[in-house]
This record gives C-alpha cells, structure tokens and sequence, in this order.
C-alpha cells in the first residue's frame, strides 16, 4: 500500500480522537497534519463513518495499521466523494460548445470531454490504485469552473473560496480567479474595443466578493486564530524544510537544473576541477524528502522559487486582464498559472500536474493547437505518473491503462478535427514515440542490470529529465499562444 493510506488514516485518528487545540501539534507519527482545516473536518466527519467499519484504525498509536476492513473504509470513501466530481464534469460540459458538426455522439465535443476527464488515467491510479481524494478536490475546482463559464459568479468565488481551505495548493490558481472575477464581474460593461468602463465598476460586487472570502476564511481559521494557533497551522501547511524537490523529482525546471547540476559535478570530478572529499553522496537521488545544497549550481531557496513562480504567472494574468477572451481566456490563464506553479514551485509534487490536464481538457475540445498541446502534456504528465505504481503486480495495469486512456485521447481528438491540421508536427511525435523504449529501459531492461543496486535512481532520474522537457515544451507552447492570439473585436466586448 501507498504511504498515503497511513496519512489519511492517522488523519482520521487525530481529528476524531484529539480536541481541535491539538490537531496541528499532535506528531505522533510522521504524517502530520498538513491540510487546511476544512480538510481536516473532512476526516472528522469520515471518521465518524470508518468506527462504523474498524475502529482500531482510529487509534492513533496504531502506525502502518492496514486491516481489510480499513482499506475497504479508505477505497469506498474515495469512490463515493467522486460523485462530486462526477457532477461538476456533467455542469462543465454543458459549458462546451458542441454545436460542432458530428456523425455521432462518440465524436460530440461534450462526450469527448466527459470521457477524457471521468476516466483520467492520472486521476484514475492517484486516487483508486495510489490512493488520495482529488477527484474530491478536482470536483469543486471544475465545478468552481463551470459557474464562472455559466457567469454564476457569486457561485464560482464561493467554491473556490472553499477549495482553497481544503487544499491550499490552489493557490497557485488563485490569479486567474482573482482577475477573472474583478474585469468580468466587478467591471459591469466594456468599451467596443474591449477596454474597461471605468464608470462601470460596481463597489457592491467587490464587496460581496471580500465577504464570500471573509467569511470561508473565518468559518475555516478563525478558531485557530481565537486560540492562538495560526503560525502553528501555517508551519504545518507550509513546511520548507523538506526541501526544494519530491523524493521523486517532479518534472518541472528543478529537476532539469537538478540534472545539470549533476552533469557539472561529474565533469567537474573528471577535470579535476571539484574535490571529491567536499561533495555530498547522492544529496538529490537519495530518495529522501529533505534539504540539499547544490554542488556547481547556486542552491535554490524558497524565496528564489517564488520569484520565479511569480515572474512565470505575470504574462498570463496580463492577457487576462488586457486580452479579455471571456471563459476560454480565463481557462488558459488557470491553465498557465498552473503549469508555472509547476515548473517553479517549491517542493512539487508529481501528482500536481493533474492541476493542468485536467481544466486543459475542457480547451483540447474547442480547438485544434489547444488539443495537439493537451496531447503532449498529458501524455508526458501521466507517463511521469507511472513510477507512483512500482510493484511487479502494477506493472500490466498501468501499462494498459495508459495505453487505453492515451490511443483513445489522440483517437478521439483527431477525430474531432480531422479537417484541420495535424494536432502534433513530426518532431514532437517522434518526442511522445521515445516513452515507449523509455519504459521499456526502466521497468525491464534496467532491473536486470548490475545498476541497479548501485544506481537505484537511475530509472527515476530519467524519467523526470525526460518528461521534464515535455512538460516544458507544452507550457512554452501555450504560452506563445496565448501571447500571439489575437482576439476578435466580437469576444473583446464581451
């Protein structure tokens, strides 16, 4: 079983066994609580469900406790908070333009959608095979989706609000909300040339938008804040100790930094250039979530990576803000923000790539470039996925889920625009064709090898490098994109 099973298991213990004032302090094990409060009145709740099934598994000293009953608990309750998102996919199709011509319903734009996002490889083994609740989480955030493209705004801002004291990783998203919701929603009327009315600005739409925020912040902190334990629970939410990377780099810039800071010191070794008695063993691929310095390259900090974030996110924004495009520019620039947060951010995770596919998905089906995009980071983001199910047992599984999910998202969108141009050119074919002998060399050949016991994160090391340029390409790409388009007076005045 993945270590997230223990997580939320000790989760349920702390929140059903311990007073409020100890939920953030208690550390019994090593999974602490590290969730917004909401989150963890989410496990209150569920806890009062699991006793119901085996309530061994809400004794907090019962680390690693794994009893069928428990697992049962754990699976269903994820199957079951899906249904959430499985609504928010019904409302986030109806937002889709599916006046597109079709021989059938298969090749409908609505029911593409709605099979690439219910049967998301990614989401798919993270949350039933892996083990996490972010069809939960993806749910309220496609959901938060549709009713601003609805212009349900009141609905959009309340949801978010709600998302971001489940899982403060939205965050990241935050800016296109925030912009969306000021020039589309504060700002009442536009010019004819898509510049704002200024006269039209509504002081009361600000306002009920500050109270929506407001109020969801004091209902979720406000009693940690009346205790006096709001550093304690930001500490916990924002733990920088652990270090600039995953125990498994996340394919983002750092690992493509992480790589040539390793190249460097091996050429540096060679040259004799560097002084082998002053270098750490294996201080990035030994496996572990902590803090390392950088042996040629300067070591980044969490400040460094905030910038850059920050810087990444600015040009989207501004294209919001300027470039008014309605709900399609809005998704781009979630979609963007994402996808710098990614590249960027401090101690990703691999999973968070999800963060970016899935609200892309509701774009491959509206236009050909966004879908030749969507192909490539889907395909590179799963793909990078795969290390997550390591057991001989997961091996076919995986394996046949993503090929399934994969021939079927290329299939379906080359099908819906077979009378435009190639969704992918020849070189990024020949990039997607090169995971097949990747894997191969990982999952097969590798094992077999002397390497393995020597080199152990080898296999990791290139799948993250590999995937890490995929991942870059795409987001370079819908950045270009986005900056070049140009927006028809019609959508402008919108």
């Amino acid at each position: 079983y993945s270590t997230d099973f223990e997580v939320h298991r000790n989760w349920l213990a702390i929140t059903h066994n311990l007073p409020l004032s100890q939920w953030y302090y208690e550390a019994t094990s090593e999974w602490t609580l590290d969730y917004p409060p909401f989150f963890a009145w989410f496990e209150y709740a569920l806890s009062h469900v699991a006793k119901y099934f085996d309530p061994k598994m809400l004794v907090i000293e019962n680390l690693n406790y794994t009893s069928h009953a428990t697992v049962f608990f754990q699976r269903f309750s994820v199957i079951f908070t899906d249904i959430l998102f499985i609504y928010a996919v019904r409302e986030c199709c109806r937002c889709v333009n599916g006046k597109r011509a079709a021989k059938d319903i298969l090749e409908k734009p609505t029911f593409i959608l709605a099979v690439l996002l219910l049967w998301n490889f990614g989401l798919l083994i993270v949350d039933h095979i892996h083990f996490q609740y972010n069809g939960f989480l993806f749910g309220l955030m496609l959901l938060s989706v549709a009713r601003l493209c609805q212009k349900r705004y009141l609905e959009g801002a309340l949801l978010f609000a709600v998302l971001l004291h489940f899982k403060h990783i939205y965050i990241y998203v935050a800016p296109a909300y925030g912009i969306y919701l000021l020039r589309s929603y504060c700002f009442t009327a536009n010019n004819a040339d898509g510049s704002l009315k200024w006269r039209s600005f509504s002081l009361l739409h600000v306002t009920l938008l500050g109270l929506i925020v407001c109020l969801v912040s004091a209902l979720s902190l406000g009693p940690f804040i009346v205790l006096g334990q709001l550093p304690q629970v930001i500490s916990r939410l924002f733990p920088f100790k652990r270090g600039l990377c995953h125990a498994y780099w996340a394919p983002n810039f750092w690992a493509l930094y992480n790589a040539m800071d390793k190249a460097l010191t091996i050429l540096g070794l060679k040259c004799n250039f560097l002084d082998p008695t002053k270098i750490p063993k294996a201080s990035m691929t030994g496996g572990l979530v902590q803090e390392f310095q950088h042996t040629v390259l300067p070591s980044v900090t969490p400040l460094a990576t905030l910038i850059c974030t920050f810087i990444s996110i600015l040009p989207s924004v501004f294209c919001l803000w300027f470039k008014p495009q309605g709900p399609r520019g809005f998704l781009q620039c979630l979609v963007l923000c994402a996808l710098s947060s990614f590249m960027f951010g401090w101690h990703v995770h691999e999973k968070a790539i999800l963060l970016a596919i899935l609200p892309l998905s509701l774009l491959s089906v509206q236009r050909a470039k966004d879908a030749g995009i969507y192909l490539i980071l889907t395909t590179t983001g799963h793909f990078s996925l795969l290390p997550l199910l390591f057991t001989p047992p997961e091996l076919p599984i995986k394996i046949l889920l993503m090929l399934l999910f994969t021939v079927y998202s290329f299939s379906s969108l080359k099908s819906l625009f077979r009378r435009e141009r190639p969704l992918l050119n020849w070189l990024e074919t020949i990039y997607l064709v090169q995971l097949v002998p990747l894997e191969i060399f990982c999952e097969i050949v590798f094992p077999l090898t002397p390497w393995k016991w020597h080199f152990p994160f080898i296999p990791l090391f290139l799948t993250s490098v590999y995937c890490a340029l995929g991942v870059a390409y795409a987001w370079l790409k819908l950045y270009v994109s986005v900056l070049t388009e140009r927006v028809p007076a019609r959508q402008k005045a919108e």
